[in-house]
């Protein structure tokens, strides 16, 4: 795929390897990092729009940016149960728990379901984005009938009190969106 390929090599030309280092240094491990920022992403994104096939493409190398630009780049309307499952069983660290819920997950249709399967999983990855997921639908509003809102707060509650400290985070965030909403 030439896009795949002009695209790896615009990461070579803008790799930072002191924000690579740092993120090796602190347990942040991909077998590619070029260190690139968000911001730098999200321009790359805009110019190559929305693109399911090279979305994928991206997806299927594990290399840091290549996985983010996937989150960016990937139509929401064509993300299904199934493909967020798997992209969410290829989740290897929180950083990309966190890109796929926020930049992804929460635009995809009836992705609450999913959220709440993913918050009540055993997996710290899996509960750290059904949480970020949660927390984005309820700050932009997309409300909850008050089971749902009773259920996520007793989720939110019970991780506050044990799991990682990525999931406590995320729960306080779900928690206090819920709160505000």
């Amino acid at each position: 795929m030439d896009k795949l390929k002009e695209i790896k090599q615009r990461f070579f030309l803008s790799m930072n390897g002191i924000v690579s280092r740092s993120m090796r240094e602190k347990g942040i491990e991909y077998k590619i990092n070029w260190g690139i920022e968000l911001p730098v992403l999200k321009r790359m994104a805009a110019e190559y729009g929305k693109d399911y096939d090279l979305a994928r493409a991206l997806w299927k190398e594990d290399i840091r940016e290549c996985k983010i630009l996937a989150t960016l780049i990937m139509p929401a309307e064509r993300m299904d149960a199934e493909l967020m499952s798997l992209w969410l069983e290829q989740t290897t660290s929180f950083e990309m728990a966190e890109m796929v819920a926020f930049n992804l997950f929460r635009h995809v249709k009836g992705v609450a379901d999913c959220a709440f399967e993913w918050i009540a999983s055993a997996s710290d990855i899996y509960q750290t984005c059904g949480f970020h997921v949660m927390a984005r639908l309820l700050k932009e509003n997309n409300m909850l009938n008050d089971r749902d809102r009773n259920e996520i707060e007793d989720q939110a509650q019970a991780a506050l009190t044990g799991g990682s400290l990525q999931v406590r985070r995320a729960a306080a965030a779900c928690l206090g969106a819920c709160r505000n909403e």
